[in-house]
């Protein structure tokens, strides 16, 4: 960056020629493997992603390694076998690195440091079943990660409805911004949460299922038919996608 900046005070490069230097002097490229964005927390107020299914082991290994060596801000791996995670710990957790891994979630946040601070706001979180579970903690550790209060209420799905009034009572009362409700089968709990509240509601189908449910295509299409308005869907399965909208709805105000 100092070098860039020189060329355009020396009149060596224009001010757009400048730009598009700093520009691609954030993407972090190696080994033709991975080109990984080291200044997205800077723009954006989250750090990078990595998903970790698809890549095999060595790769990702990699990844992690240079992605430390050029950035001070953490890294999240997203969908990380608890054996994987065994296996990086292994080859890199003796140094000072932080580890933090979910088993619930498959997440890995590897930090520098520990960086206290106040929440910035507060998101509910809820699930229609107890199966829906690993989604909605992928989506509450992402929720943390970006400076929100999680509030969690899980399995109170439409089947015994009496369960649901009293939580999301409670979470309107605490203020929450925002709520991901997660549910397969048949998807119907967002519509019901988004006829109750006056906040956006992010809708997670999960792969919950079975029959013509399987896999969560049906979950997927009953969110995105849903009645009620006020609901945003993500993919299927996609607690992180959830987080992060949960937290660029909070952070735009």
């Amino acid at each position: 960056m100092k070098d860039i900046l020189e060329k355009l005070i020396n009149g060596e490069v224009d001010i757009d020629e400048a730009e598009q230097l700093l520009k691609s002097a954030s993407i972090l490229e190696f080994d033709d493997i991975a080109k990984l964005d080291i200044k997205r927390n800077e723009r954006t107020g989250f750090p990078e992603a990595v998903f970790a299914p698809s890549k095999n082991y060595e790769d990702l290994l990699i990844i992690i390694k240079k992605y430390i060596e050029a950035s001070d801000n953490d890294l999240i791996i997203t969908k990380l076998s608890a054996e994987r995670y065994e296996k990086i710990f292994d080859d890199l957790g003796d140094n000072s690195l932080i580890f933090d891994y979910n088993p619930r979630a498959h997440i890995l946040i590897i930090r520098k440091e520990i960086k206290k601070r106040e929440p910035i706001a507060k998101i509910g979180i809820i699930t229609a079943g107890t199966s829906d579970i690993d989604i909605a903690e992928e989506a509450r550790v992402i929720v943390e990660e970006g400076g929100c209060e999680a509030i969690t209420s899980y399995d109170i799905g439409i089947a015994g409805i009496h369960r649901l009034f009293p939580q999301i009572a409670h979470m309107v009362k605490e203020g929450v911004r925002a709520f991901i409700v997660c549910a397969g089968m048949e998807g119907a709990l967002p519509s019901v949460v988004a006829g109750l509240v006056d906040v956006p509601v992010i809708g997670v189908p999960t792969s919950v299922g079975y029959g013509v449910g399987e896999g969560g295509r049906v979950a997927l299409d009953a969110m995105l038919q849903s009645c009620a308005p006020g609901i945003a869907v993500v993919n299927i399965d996609n607690g992180f996608g959830a987080g992060v909208f949960a937290l660029t709805i909070v952070k735009s105000d």
